[in-house]
């Protein structure tokens, strides 16, 4: 059954951990290092497709960007499809997204962190940090506000 997101505190920074070679920590200010793109205006929805609410002249940086240097303890690329990758929030939700999902699918070119929302920078965000997936069909499915973690892990592990 799936639930809202009660309002949250913004986070200003997240963990990169699990089968990493080197875990590390991405702070907000950090995110201006990869290229910041327009994403527009997103209507997020509930599981039944209802309109919840829409995000307004966002912009941000995509999830695989962020995680491209990211080093996975993987003996050989043919392997990198048992990994998934979770993002929590700081109230414990929790979305997933496989390898394969962001790194070899439409998918990895529509899942954001946001780094701007209605003009305001990712400072003065109340839902900061907000990672957003466009191109599912029920956006608020994967809508995480104040990410605090990612957890890169191996199924069957």
């Amino acid at each position: 059954m799936a639930f809202c997101q009660q309002e949250l505190k913004p986070t200003s920074s997240f963990a990169i951990t699990g089968e990493v070679k080197s875990p590390s920590t991405v702070q907000a200010s950090d995110l201006k290092k990869w290229s910041i793109q327009p994403i527009g205006d997103v209507v997020i929805t509930n599981h039944l497709g209802e309109k919840k609410s829409e995000a307004k002249a966002l912009k941000g940086v995509l999830l695989k960007d962020v995680l491209q240097n990211v080093e996975i303890n993987a003996e050989s690329p043919k392997v990198l499809s048992e990994y998934y990758i979770v993002c929590k929030s700081n109230d414990g939700y929790t979305v997933v997204y496989s390898w394969n999902e962001l790194f070899n699918s439409p998918t990895g070119n529509s899942a954001y962190l946001v780094t701007e929302r209605d003009g305001k920078p990712l400072t003065e965000m109340n839902d900061a940090i907000l990672m957003i997936s466009t191109g599912d069909f029920k956006t608020g499915g994967r809508h995480v506000k104040a990410l605090t973690s990612i957890e890169v892990k191996r199924a069957g592990r």
